[in-house]
């Protein structure tokens, strides 16, 4: 071999190590894909919603969003002094962002350029679901950060490019809580947080709400889950009961925009299969047509957090008031009961026990024959300076499109496991009985 050949093998041989071992350094100081995410939650007392916050734009701000189950995505206020990022990019007509959304429009703006004001862009519905209103808003791109979780104690702040959302406005959010500027939306569609965040991250499209009167938390991925002091609340060890999640095949969302295919969409809504209702062991009588899902959308039962108590279709409502008071006939009520409530007592007639007042157990029987037990915690709520107890539990009307809607206070300290890609919900039950609650993860200490 020649002087040169030796040379040029030898710096070949060379950059080859300095190259490898290079790449190696470089992916050792990758941060590998979370398994998991995770979201604090607090329940604002005078709306009743529940307060979730993301991190966003170009620097990082904090966004304070109001948390729906069953929302489409995720939107923000982009008025013109509101939203100032470096990274904002507009979804540009028929891009792979307006595709996803399934945006059929292509607008141009007279105000701009700002964000939520460009042209050739594409646009989407925006909801407000807590007051039933909605807007057209830009469709655009910006960096989101989340914490990431092993489960038990959160960990570093994962950054996601390109995020999707929708521009809503402050007038839109109006209604919203104090500080919300917007909504994050959990729903059964592409665009909505776990579906963008399984796709960005690779992580499992489920997550679990755990929701309190107080602070609560949201997970995102694969369990297990723990809270204080030690309690595994999901995974394969945890007491978890199953029962399939269903689909509405008509779109629930309001209101209906015309010229936007939202309305011709099954519904992004969590539908679960109630069956039957039994009060202190004793089945309810109640309208098997009022609890399937017809060819119309009507009927069925979903769970809500845009809603704050139960809501329930007239004949389900009369009939589960009529044998709650009967089960507890010595208690004298309160008259007039106190608004929107029709059941009320004096909360010191009623004894007191670790899940909540002392009231008989109003059992949910869902496909799969499973019971969802709802305890006085969940059943009752206290008013008045805690002097009155009443049943959390409001009359809808005849002319609802859901029979049953669960609401928030119904699904406090229960955790509540959505595996979309399973069809399939997970719940506990109450934590009150394992003594802890869902204000109980360990926000404080990190991984």
């Amino acid at each position: 071999m020649s002087s040169s050949s030796i040379f040029l093998f030898i710096s070949f041989s060379f950059l080859l190590s300095f190259s490898l071992g290079t790449a190696r350094a470089a992916s050792a100081k990758l941060p590998s894909s979370p398994r998991a995410l995770v979201l604090p939650v607090t329940k604002d007392p005078s709306t009743n919603q529940y307060i979730t916050t993301i991190w966003q734009r170009t620097p990082l701000r904090s966004v304070k969003l109001t948390l729906d189950l069953g929302g489409k995505a995720l939107w923000v206020a982009c008025d013109r002094a509101e939203y100032v990022s470096l990274s904002y990019k507009p979804a540009l007509c028929n891009s792979p962002q307006c595709k996803l959304a399934k945006s059929r429009s292509c607008d141009n703006c007279w105000d701009g350029p700002r964000p939520g004001c460009n042209n050739n862009t594409c646009s989407s519905v925006v909801y407000n679901t807590i007051e039933r209103s909605g807007q057209i808003g830009e469709l655009a791109t910006d960096i989101l950060a989340v914490q990431s979780t092993d489960g038990s104690n959160p960990g570093r702040i994962v950054r996601v490019p390109n995020f999707l959302f929708s521009c809503g406005s402050l007038f839109l959010g109006e209604k919203l809580a104090n500080g919300v500027k917007g909504i994050l939306g959990f729903g059964k569609s592409a665009t909505s947080i776990p579906s963008l965040l399984s796709s960005a991250l690779g992580i499992n499209k489920k997550f679990a709400l755990c929701l309190s009167s107080a602070k609560g938390v949201v997970f995102l991925g694969d369990g297990p889950y723990v809270l204080l002091p030690g309690v595994i609340v999901s995974g394969p060890t945890a007491r978890l009961t199953y029962t399939p999640l269903l689909t509405n095949p008509i779109s629930t969302v309001h209101p209906v925009i015309k010229g936007f295919p939202d309305q011709s969409w099954p519904s992004m809504e969590y539908f679960i299969g109630l069956e039957s209702v039994k009060i202190n062991g004793k089945t309810v009588p109640l309208s098997p047509k009022l609890l399937k899902i017809d060819s119309k959308g009507y009927g069925g039962t979903k769970i809500s957090t845009v809603e704050p108590f139960t809501v329930l279709h007239t004949s389900i409502y009369n009939v589960i008031t009529k044998a709650f008071t009967n089960a507890i006939s010595k208690v004298p009520r309160v008259n007039p009961p106190i608004a929107p409530f029709g059941t009320c007592y004096k909360a010191s007639s009623l004894g007191s026990t670790r899940l909540g007042p002392g009231v008989p157990s109003i059992d949910l029987g869902l496909k799969n024959n499973v019971t969802w037990m709802i305890f006085g915690a969940n059943s009752m709520v206290y008013l008045n300076n805690s002097e009155v107890l009443c049943l959390a539990f409001v009359n809808g009307g005849k002319n609802v499109r859901t029979s049953v809607v669960i609401g928030g206070h119904q699904i406090e300290d229960n955790l509540l496991e959505f595996d979309v890609v399973g069809s399939r919900l997970g719940f506990s039950s109450t934590l009150l009985g394992r003594q802890t609650t869902c204000g109980n993860f360990n926000f404080t200490s990190k991984v």
